[in-house]
């Protein structure tokens, strides 16, 4: 159903699109209405004969309004209410534990003195 209508919808607004750029212009519209009597002609001057592409203007704009409404209440039926504050929050998930960085593993190298010094011992230092 929410299809269907929602198809129609489309159609009567390309519909509507096209009836409205195939009137003619009235002539002026707010650029007449610089002032002197016929401005008060336009305005309140007499009812112009209804045509037919103004006719299906009227018709496929209230055609256009009902739909939008409709559609509109049909789409906020179908959601349930949630909060507004729930919608976007993120799940609960505890971080994962920092482990300390260790070292890439290193094997010593021997150190050889040069000739005639005696090394120095282990843990030894040179105060």
């Amino acid at each position: 159903m929410y299809g269907f209508l929602l198809t129609v919808l489309v159609l009567d607004g390309l519909f509507l699109s096209v009836v409205i750029l195939l009137q003619a212009g009235k002539g002026g519209g707010l650029a007449a209405m610089g002032g002197g009597s016929s401005a008060t002609e336009g305005v309140l001057g007499g009812r112009q004969a209804t045509t037919v592409l103004t006719r299906a203007t009227w018709i496929s704009g209230t055609a256009f309004m009902v739909l939008a409404l409709v559609l509109a209440i049909l789409s906020s039926r179908a959601q349930t209410a949630t909060p507004v504050l729930r919608q976007n929050a993120p799940a609960a998930v505890s971080p994962a534990p920092v482990l300390p960085e260790t070292a890439p593993s290193v094997t010593p190298v021997p150190v050889t003195p040069p000739s005639g010094e005696t090394p120095p011992p282990d843990g030894g230092s040179d105060d």
